[in-house]
């Protein structure tokens, strides 16, 4: 028994690294199987990110250049600007408006999530707010991005095949991660995997160093931009996130309902009751309605609760018989969360009645606002955004040396033979 123990106890180190072994090969194998099968994919949405990296800031650069020169002129009244914007489109319903803290930019009017009209706030005309070229030449990248720029039922297929081929190179990410360590633990066998070597034999060995190098500097901000589109496309990942962070699972997505991509999460949500512009002027018709304070003198007011560096304000248009108004004051980039507070005011007093920043909303909200725009790093400013095209840059850089590494290994064997 002494000798059938002593036996046993030599060869479990063995046996233990027989199957340590063996589950690497498994996770080896299904790594570069999916990785093959998906590359095409990731590798169309890496490099769409990658164009999509300073969209915001291309487009506020394009946009300056519509801007208008002030020369001296005072502003006009919001309630004639109001005016001006129904007589233009009657048909729109307008429910909010957005004022930029640049004296030259436009006074924009938005129905929903949708642009309506933007008018110079010094004389009234209409303006464009930016190259509609650009404009298309965006939204193109974008829905390819997304969905190829499929159509009708085709999109809904497309979206699918998107938000598989995510979920499939976040195993990539994870696995990955797994397979960089190397079998022995020496420190030149590691430099080997984290930095770059001018001298490298031939192209076979290049490869597989730089699949691992541009795997593990990237590895975290993939992971972050990976997740985040999967929480975006399917229900279980957001889920997951809420538990993970202890917040409590909205009732949509506990039924299974859709993903943020599908919600819309968007900065500004106009409040329930807040009606179109058309029921804005008639207010002046009424008794109760002319003691209001005008929205101008109102929007001073919540500027005055914002230090000097708020870049635009989102005034909900209130109806007739609304006796508050909601203004949002944002002082990041439009898509950072933590950047913007939400004041409703009393339209006879001007008194702030409520006062709501990121703090005080939901912790689902937070993370819902979080995880959309931490998926183009835009909830990190210029910097994030940088952190992100880089990723999607280093992940162009995975699949193609992952591709060549699987070719020799799976296709030269074949013609050899």
């Amino acid at each position: 028994m002494l000798l059938i123990t002593i036996r046993i106890c030599i060869r479990m180190p063995r046996l233990f690294q027989d199957r340590v072994l063996m589950i690497r090969r498994i996770i080896f194998w299904t790594h570069l199987c999916c990785g093959v099968a998906a590359a095409v994919f990731i590798f169309t949405m890496s490099l769409t990110g990658v164009l999509l990296t300073y969209e915001r800031q291309i487009k506020a650069w394009d946009a300056g250049q519509h801007h208008v020169q002030a020369a001296g002129q005072p502003r006009l009244p919001l309630e004639q600007l109001i005016s001006l914007q129904q007589q233009a489109q009657p048909d729109l319903q307008a429910n909010a408006l957005v004022v930029s803290n640049d004296p030259a930019a436009p006074v924009s009017f938005r129905a929903g999530r949708q642009a309506g009209l933007h008018l110079n706030p010094y004389t009234g005309a209409a303006m464009e707010a930016g190259s509609p070229r650009m404009s298309a030449v965006f939204a193109w990248i974008t829905g390819f991005h997304r969905w190829f720029n499929m159509e009708g039922e085709q999109r809904a297929i497309a979206r699918q095949v998107t938000g598989i081929s995510n979920v499939i190179f976040l195993f990539l990410v994870l696995s990955g991660i797994y397979l960089w360590l190397p079998r022995l633990y020496k420190w030149t066998v590691f430099k080997a995997r984290l930095m770059f070597s001018a001298d490298y034999p031939n192209s076979k060995t290049r490869d597989f160093h730089w699949h691992h190098i541009f795997g593990i500097w990237a590895a975290v901000p993939l992971l972050a931009v990976v997740y985040t589109g999967a929480v975006i496309s399917y229900p279980w990942a957001a889920n997951l996130m809420y538990r993970a962070f202890g917040a409590e699972v909205p009732a949509v997505a506990a039924a299974g309902g859709p993903g943020l991509a599908v919600a819309g999460i968007r900065p500004a949500n106009p409040q329930p009751g807040l009606a179109a512009a058309h029921d804005l002027p008639g207010a002046a018709e009424t008794g109760e309605a002319s003691s209001y304070l005008t929205l101008d003198r109102l929007l001073n007011t919540a500027l005055a609760h914002q230090p000097v560096d708020w870049q635009r304000v989102t005034l909900t248009l209130p109806k007739v018989t609304d006796s508050t108004v909601m203004v949002e004051v944002d002082a990041g980039n439009g898509a950072q969360a933590q950047l913007r507070h939400t004041l409703t005011l009393d339209r006879s007093s001007g008194e702030v009645l409520v006062l709501r920043g990121f703090a005080d909303m939901p912790a689902a909200q937070r993370l819902r606002t979080t995880a959309r725009f931490l998926h183009t790093g835009e909830v990190l400013g210029f910097w994030g955004q940088t952190l992100a095209g880089l990723a999607s840059l280093a992940a162009l850089f995975l699949v193609w040396t992952g591709l060549a590494l699987s070719w020799r290994r799976l296709v030269q064997p074949l013609f050899r033979k």
